[in-house]
Formats: C-alpha cells, structure tokens, sequence
C-alpha cells in the first residue's frame, strides 16, 4: 500500500523539440526574425513565400507581438459609402473590412446604401466606460457590508489612489454586490482613446492597496483578489448588456416600405414578421444578440483597424428593437452595449492598421466615440441588408453565386 505521508518526486519529461530563437533585447530585428523563418522551415518542413514579405520596420511591433516571424496577410475590401448622423461621426465614410467571406463586404455596401438614402443612421452613445473589479474577502457577510459602508464613504480617496497610475483615466464610480463573505465591486473608469483594460488594471490595484492600507481595524482579516471576474474580460455577460463595458451605442433608421421594396424586394411588413420570429427563437436559445450578425462587421473592422479581436466576444453583443409604423415604414434600432474600441494605442498604431483607420479620420486623440458611431452604423447597415435578403430569398442564392472560392 501506498505510504501517505511520502512526498512524491516531480521527474520532469524531456523534449527533444528545439527552443524558439531569440535574442533578449533584440528580438526584432531582421536577422533574428529570419533565423526563426529558417528555423519553422527547417523543423516543419513549411517553406514560409508569404509571411516573411511586409513592408514596415519590424521594430514597430514592439509591446503588440513575441517572436515575430512575419505578417499574416488578411484581404481588405471597402465598403460604403456610410452617411451617418452621429453626436461625432457626421457626413460620409468608406469603411475598410478585413474578411475572407465573400458577399459580406457587397452586402454592408447595401445596407450602407438603404441607410445613405434615409438620412444616415442615428446614433446616439449613452455612455463609455471600462472596468476592473476587484473582490473582498472578510471573515463573515457582516464584515463585508460594513466594508461597503466605509468604502462608499472614502470614494473620494479610493478615486485619488487610483488615478495616481494615470493620467487619463479617471474613475466614475464602482459597483457593488455582497456575495457571502465577499464584497465584489466592478471599479468603472473613463480611459479617453484606449480600450483601457490594462490602464484599468493598473489604476485599480492602486486603489486596492491604498484601501488596505487604510482599512479600519474593526473589519478584522481582510485580503482582496484584483479581479473577482465580474468584470468579464473577453467574454459576454449579462452584467455587460444592463450596466455596459465599453461603449453603450444606439444606432436607429427609418426604414421606407417603398424605398426597400425597390432596393431590396423585401416588404416591410415582412421583415416585421421575420424579426418576431427572430426574438422568439433568440430567447428561445437563449442568444447574447437578437439581431442578424453583428459579429461579422465588428470582427471585421476589428481585424483592419487593430483592435483587440478577443474584445469581438463582448462588442457584439446587442439588442435589436423594431416598429411597423402606420404608414408600414420601419423604425430599426440597434443597441450595442459592449462596443470596445480604441484610436489609439494597442494595434492601432501598427502600420496598415493606423491607414484604416485614418481612412475614416478616426486615428489618434479625440477620435474614439467617432469611431464607436462608425462601427454601430455599419452593424446596422449589415443588419438591414441580411435581414432583407433572407426575407426576398436572396441569402442562400448570393453566397451561392459570389461567395464560394473555386479554386
């Protein structure tokens, strides 16, 4: 029998798989790059023809990539013209979207098309926050109230702490929900152009430490976790749609009955229909989105503007409301609850990604809500155009025709 109290040994098993090169300090320079191009070929056999080939200095991808050895080359197209009628994004704009299906970028086109001759879609951002949050941990629920009590009163202080780490975000307020013997909090902060998840995290494990440095003695043992997960980094979640991460954006048009039936033979009253259908089987399978594919217009201009693609998981998120007018218009809204999106910082700066965006004037400083608009409005126009097309019958025809590559 086996002895309990022995202490196994850990024999670790060894690899006969060689390291990846590198040169610490130098990792991105030509000559270490290409000696690790030769050496996947010469371990996998894969000769690399595309990948080495890019046109920009590879020391620009410092702090967005580990042991570069080459781009990943994604097709681009355009779209648009989009007429928007936003708080910040006004006139016209051509909208590039990285994708390898094909008819998505002619079908945004559409949309974009229905929404230029109605006015431009409307937008509206209701609010743009990021958050980190961190959870309590006391000796029982009652410890953990009175925390809420005293952390509620030195917001103020927890505020100063956490704002010490940075010079643009700013914290608005915190959340709060007692669970057991735990407090959990969801700090929300303003982060200007960047998405803001590491700047969040920085400023709020500042807040934590000046918190438990000035605990009252009362509260007894207390130790604290810097993110007790409600605040749903790269994932979806119900406590995103009610309270928002990122930006809140709503975006609406009217929809002429005339006007579809001309651009698209789809009916109005039809696509009504369709859409009571769809918030049916949504609630029945229990969807983040009662809306088409949001996720294809976010991911692909998250793609062509350097976002962070992960961050396609919460941004696509919606909620879509329709009226029939009496005079058989369209009322069509989208809410996005969870759009996150930066102008700068990230992968914004990276050179093909920076012309995307500066495409749009939406690179740099100022720009992000300009952005949030442009990227609501072009869900929309996605929106518009699949939901028409599924109800004229055209959806399984189009792909067939123009969005399989036959080689």
């Amino acid at each position: 029998m086996k002895n309990e109290n022995s202490t196994s040994k850990f024999t670790p098993k060894m690899s006969s798989a060689k390291s990846i090169p590198r040169i610490s300090g130098q990792n991105f320079q030509p000559d270490i790059i290409k000696a690790r191009q030769d050496f996947i070929t010469e371990e996998t056999g894969t000769p690399l023809n595309h990948i080495p080939k890019f046109s920009f200095d590879s020391e620009i991808l410092k702090g967005n990539i580990e042991n570069p050895i080459g781009i990943t080359q994604m097709p681009l197209g355009l779209a648009g013209p989009l007429l928007m009628d936003g708080e910040y994004a006004n006139g016209s704009f051509y909208v590039p979207m990285a994708t390898t299906e094909g008819t998505l970028i002619a079908s945004y086109s559409r949309g974009m098309r229905i929404l230029s001759q109605v006015g431009g879609a409307k937008t509206t951002i209701v609010e743009r926050y990021m958050q980190r949050a961190p959870v309590f941990h006391f000796e029982d629920a009652r410890k953990a109230r009175q925390f809420g009590v005293w952390m509620r009163a030195h917001f103020v202080d927890i505020k100063r702490a956490a704002e010490t780490t940075t010079s643009v975000g700013k914290l608005h307020h915190i959340e709060e929900y007692g669970v057991s013997r735990m407090w959990f909090t969801r700090f929300n902060f303003t982060t200007g152009d960047a998405a803001g998840q590491n700047m969040c995290g920085k400023a709020a494990d500042a807040a934590c430490q000046w918190i438990m440095a000035n605990l009252p003695n009362d509260l007894g043992y207390v130790t604290y976790t810097l993110s007790g997960a409600i605040d749903t980094d790269k994932k979806h979640s119900h406590i995103n749609t009610l309270h928002s991460r990122g930006a809140r954006v709503v975006v609406e048009a009217v929809l002429p009955r005339d006007l579809m039936r001309a651009l698209t033979r789809a009916d109005t009253r039809d696509m009504y229909r369709a859409r009571q259908v769809s918030m049916l089987g949504g609630m029945l399978a229990g969807t983040s989105n009662n809306g088409v594919h949001a996720a294809n217009g976010i991911a692909s201009l998250f793609i062509a503007t350097g976002q962070d693609e992960a961050n396609v998981a919460e941004s696509q998120a919606g909620l879509t409301y329709v009226e029939l007018r009496e005079n058989d218009d369209l009322y069509w809204s989208l809410t996005l609850p969870s759009l996150i999106v930066a102008t700068y910082g990230g992968g914004t700066g990276l050179a093909t990604q920076r012309e995307c965006l500066e495409m749009m004037d939406c690179y740099g400083t100022g720009k992000v809500e300009k952005f949030a608009e442009i990227v609501a409005g072009t869900v929309l126009a996605g929106e518009i155009s699949l939901a028409s097309a599924v109800v004229a019958g055209e959806w399984v025809e189009s792909h067939d025709k123009h969005g399989r590559n036959r080689p």
